[in-house]
């Protein structure tokens, strides 16, 4: 039996007894005339979307007789109707040493498979679809690891027990395709105790950064079994729990969001505030966002959080005075469909200039936690000392979900009947939601409970249309917004098959209806296209920002887009629908139809920009397009008293552009400083903290 090296620093003796315990030494040789493969381990896990349950991963452990073992994971989800099988195999030696690893991928459009082999001290990778190199040979790093993007929580647990094994290193390098990932960093950061079946049972926590955007979670028990896996930031928020812990999934949920306050407390150490209390920015082309010209050598005169001055007049003698000539001075931006999935969107949407987001769905403790905590702005530093600090993020607003039960449902909050709606619609406005978001799978009877409570409560309305209804079914039940502009495209032309014409009396009359109710529209045309271009079109092609993005969100938007048999085709079918798409936009502008920027789940802070790149390109004019992520969201949200504008006596909430928008809307890309309730802070420094080189 070979020796573990027990005593060696950092290694924890009941690794060691695990180890012996699982028997898993491989000192014997045994012959292939034994007798089958030996079950060595085995489980299974429930995987969650915003806590909703969505499928399961089932893996086993076998010793196969000649010093290996093989792991296989089997994960299937069904996220609301696409379903999808991954089949992960993970061939190890002793001391949990990679050899081989491939992970089959299966979906209704398409099926891939990468693969990691390990040869003496070379690696050959190949990950097809998830990389533009696809396949690479590299040298093996001493210690290191195999693994994927999407690591199923079996193959996360050996990579674990291998960490662990070899003295827990500050980083460890995991191969793949692309040079430009970088090593994990992992951290044991607590332990605690959660009450399962009337016991107490002790686990570890850990950080794992870099193997999604932001900062996994991952909690192992003593027997170094993973317990749960809380992936907050690498999309929407997921978790992964074994069975046995499946009874306390909502207090580990909520470990993992005090795990994530400490998390944004320690980021936001990382980046000086360089002007705040009372100073004035002069210089500055002056965008108030009223739709007044600009002003050119602007002064603005900001004390305590509040705009005090926006115009000519020049500062007060001896007042701090920030320069900005050459620059644009604009207000802060509003993304209006984000959903925020770990505190790293904080400062990656503030270095993008936003100062306010709108959650359109997310997990309920985080998003109240994580409001709660922008907004008081507590903090600690790294060694625990209280001090008043600010927290990094914009402004948060949040509407709250809600759908139908069910294999198709989004979120974790049902309604299958009116009574169960009112329900809902209360608990978001008891914890002070801004808005109700309605989903897919509504009845038209909840849909109207729904709807009429909010009101009741001082809510607006906003969200999918209900399969079981049409747009103006669901004004006509309440909806004062629309989510996502298919639900508007479909209004006009409900056959997908058939050209939307704009000048038929079927969609004058549905416009009218829009004008007539004051409904407001957030299109996401910026998801939209990144979401549906084929393969054949490289997407930093119209989304730049791909190419200041960390590695572990440009891949997976790089990722995205199916290959086509014809792609001459294919992108002839995406060109005319993105046109079909800009012209209905540019119909609704004209018509006076509010419309609201928002990104949705694209690229964080620069899907804004495209967004309005694209309004333009729709025929707003620029500053029609500014407005849609300022005056037009803090009217819709009812917060332009406070917001929206650079006008005397509202939150001082600003961005210093390098460039004019006004004449290249693109010029919004090159955030320069931003400014949040007078807490001035450089752009490059923040994008820096979550690893965005804008």
């Amino acid at each position: 039996m070979p020796s573990f090296h027990a005593c060696a620093p950092g290694h924890p003796l009941r690794l060691v007894r695990f180890i012996l315990i699982v028997g898993l030494a491989f000192a014997a040789r045994i012959s292939k005339s034994q007798p089958p493969p030996l079950l060595v381990e085995h489980g299974v896990y429930q995987v969650h979307l915003l806590l909703h349950s969505v499928g399961t991963e089932q893996y086993a452990t076998v010793d196969t007789r000649d010093g290996r073992r093989v792991l296989t994971s089997t994960t299937t989800v069904n996220d609301r109707g696409a379903k999808r099988t991954t089949v992960s195999t993970l061939t190890y030696a002793d001391h949990f040493e990679p050899l081989k690893l491939e992970q089959k991928t299966t979906t209704a459009a398409a099926e891939t498979v990468s693969l990691t082999e390990i040869a003496g001290p070379k690696a050959t990778v190949s990950e097809p679809g998830t990389e533009r190199a696809e396949t690479r040979s590299l040298p093996r790093p001493l210690i290191s690891y195999v693994g994927f993007s999407s690591m199923p929580a079996a193959v996360q647990m050996m990579m674990m027990r291998y960490w662990i094994y070899h003295h827990q290193p500050p980083s460890l390098p995991i191969l793949r395709a692309s040079p430009q990932a970088l090593p994990l960093e992992i951290k044991l950061v607590g332990h605690e105790a959660f009450q399962i079946d009337g016991q107490m049972v002790r686990l570890t926590r850990y950080t794992v950064a870099n193997l999604l955007f932001g900062r996994e979670i991952l909690w192992m028990n003593d027997s170094y079994r993973v317990a749960a896996i809380m992936t907050f930031a690498g999309g929407l928020p997921q978790e992964e729990v074994l069975d046995e812990y499946e009874s306390a999934t909502g207090d580990i949920a909520r470990s993992g969001v005090r795990q994530q306050m400490l998390d944004l407390a320690d980021l936001t150490q990382q980046v000086p505030i360089e002007a705040q209390g009372t100073y004035a920015i002069v210089g500055a082309r002056l965008i108030d966002g009223t739709g007044a010209p600009a002003l050119e050598h602007s002064t603005v005169v900001v004390k305590d959080g509040r705009i005090v001055s926006a115009g000519l007049t020049p500062a007060p003698v001896g007042m701090r005075l920030i320069h900005a000539e050459g620059k644009s001075l604009l207000p802060g931006l509003w993304e209006m469909h984000s959903h925020y999935s770990g505190v790293e969107f904080g400062p990656a949407l503030l270095a993008a200039g936003v100062t306010t987001a709108r959650d359109c769905g997310g997990e309920l403790d985080f998003l109240r936690t994580i409001r709660d905590a922008l907004a008081a702005n507590p903090g600690q530093t790294r060694v625990q000392t209280r001090v008043q600090t600010h927290l990094l993020g914009p402004h948060l607003l949040l509407a709250g979900l809600i759908d139908s039960g069910g294999p198709l449902a989004f979120g974790a909050m049902d309604a299958e009947s009116p009574a169960e709606g009112v329900a809902a619609v209360d608990l978001y406005a008891d914890s002070h939601f801004n808005q109700i978001k309605v989903y897919t799978q509504l009845s038209p009877a909840v849909l109207r409970a729904v709807a009429a409570e909010a009101h009741a409560r001082g809510l607006t309305v906003t969200g999918h249309v209900p399969a079981a209804v049409t747009t103006p079914e669901g004004i006509a039940d309440g909806m004062d917004q629309i989510n996502h502009l298919q639900f508007i495209t479909r209004a006009i032309q409900p056959d997908p098959n058939q050209p939307v014409d704009l000048n038929s009396d079927r969609a004058k009359a549905f416009i009218a209806l829009l004008k007539e109710k004051n409904i407001v529209v957030d299109p996401t045309a910026s998801w939209g296209e990144m979401a549906s271009h084929p393969r054949s079109i490289d997407p930093a092609s119209f989304e730049p920002g791909l190419n200041a993005a960390p590695y572990t969100l440009a891949s997976k938007f790089r990722a995205l887009g199916a290959a086509a048999p014809d792609p001459a085709q294919a992108e002839a079918r995406f060109h005319a629908r993105t046109k079909t798409n800009l012209e209905v936009i540019g119909a609704l502008y004209r018509a006076g139809i509010p419309i609201v920027a928002g990104s949705d789940t694209g690229l964080i802070g620069y899907g804004l920009d495209r967004e309005l790149e694209l309004y333009v390109q729709a025929g707003m004019t620029p500053i029609a397009a500014i407005q849609t992520a300022t005056l037009n969201a803090a009217r819709a949200m009812r917060l332009d008293a406070d917001s929206g504008t650079v006008e005397p006596g509202k939150r001082a909430d600003l961005i210093l552009v390098d460039g004019n928008p006004l004449q290249n809307i693109s010029d919004i890309r090159r955030i320069a400083k931003v400014v949040t309730e007078g807490r001035m802070y450089d752009s490059k420094r923040l994008a820096r903290t979550v690893g965005f080189t804008r």
